[in-house]
């Protein structure tokens, strides 16, 4: 198994995990990985962090597909991929309805055909074979109407790879079904290597190579109540705010590992202001299967069930040097 630093979000303030990226470079970890949503943007803090590095794999974990054109993000790849000699990862995602309407402004209906076409060009135009035309439901280049001026065109430079790897995030069945077929990689949210069940019936054809890679939060305290915390605020978060009432993504799929009634639960307090309570009303047993949390001895110990699992990178989620260490030792 491979390990990966997931930084996640940029935060606040002059915040520069550069120290903690070369402890992970020369731990051996394979890859970093930045995030976006709707504040810090996921290029720009990665770029921050490549410069300073030599080895270790740049990744987003995930670029916003309705924040850029197919166009935008094949030029970003081919960018970095230069500059940082071949290093480049790219994680793409079609967020929530109410991020992709609500913030950048695109619609969000039929998102898997989305994807589909998305990832089909950025390989197109990575590809530079020649001017790009491309007739899709979703896009169509050269664009119709507007002036009526546009003509096919090609990257100016030329990539200094022509497959940059892709790794898309995905929930649904079908949806990660699909992504086996466009992707080298896939990203899923939540795993569990006590329930491979829950994703089994997508995963049935893996071409060789392919990448599964969550993000695995790691919270280490001898009080495993206590080493939870973390873990079950950013469920309640996600299960009951990440969404609306009626359409959320990360609620269904909570559901689809067996915790239907606990969901809801925890989706009804968060909606209602209650957001201590929808934390403890997310059930340990499943916060724990997704992470690694409580004692070091417990974390290693736990770590090899996920080396036995169809996980091929692990997301290490920590901004504490001790931390990404102890994973390191138990893994590498």
């Amino acid at each position: 198994m491979k390990l990966g630093l997931m930084l996640g979000y940029w935060m606040f303030g002059p915040e520069d995990p550069i120290d903690l990226v070369l402890e992970a470079e020369r731990l051996g970890y394979d890859s970093v990985w930045t995030a976006e949503a709707y504040g810090s943007d996921a290029v720009s803090y990665l770029s921050w962090m490549g410069a300073r590095t030599s080895r270790i794999k740049l990744a987003t974990g995930i670029i916003q597909m309705s924040a850029r054109t197919p166009a935008c993000v094949a030029m970003t790849a081919m960018t970095i991929d230069h500059l940082s000699g071949g290093r480049f990862i790219l994680g793409l995602g079609v967020s929530g309805p109410q991020v992709v309407e609500g913030w950048y402004g695109q619609p969000f209906p039929r998102p898997m055909e989305r994807t589909r076409e998305y990832v089909t060009l950025v390989r197109q135009m990575l590809r530079r074979e020649g001017p790009v035309v491309f007739e899709g439901r979703q896009f169509t280049l050269p664009l119709r109407g507007g002036a009526g001026l546009g003509k096919p065109l090609k990257l100016i430079n030329a990539p200094l790879r022509t497959h940059v790897p892709i790794y898309v995030g995905a929930e649904g069945p079908k949806n990660i079904k699909m992504v086996t077929e466009i992707a080298d990689g896939w990203l899923p949210l939540y795993y569990s290597p006590y329930r491979p069940e829950v994703y089994a019936e997508s995963l049935t054809e893996l071409r060789p190579g392919f990448e599964i890679a969550p993000p695995v939060t790691v919270s280490i305290n001898d009080d495993l109540e206590t080493a939870l915390q973390p873990v079950k605020y950013m469920l309640a978060f996600y299960i009951g705010g990440m969404g609306a009432k009626s359409k959320n993504f990360h609620l269904n799929l909570v559901k689809r590992f067996g915790f239907e009634r606990e969901a809801e639960e925890v989706q009804r307090l968060f909606l209602a202001g209650k957001r201590a309570e929808a934390a403890a009303a997310v059930p340990d047993r499943f916060a724990d299967e997704i992470s690694l949390c409580g004692s070091p001895a417990r974390i290693k110990d736990r770590a090899q069930a996920w080396k036995q699992s169809a996980v091929t990178t692990m997301l290490v989620g920590s901004r504490d040097a001790a931390t990404i260490r102890l994973l390191a030792e138990a893994l590498l």
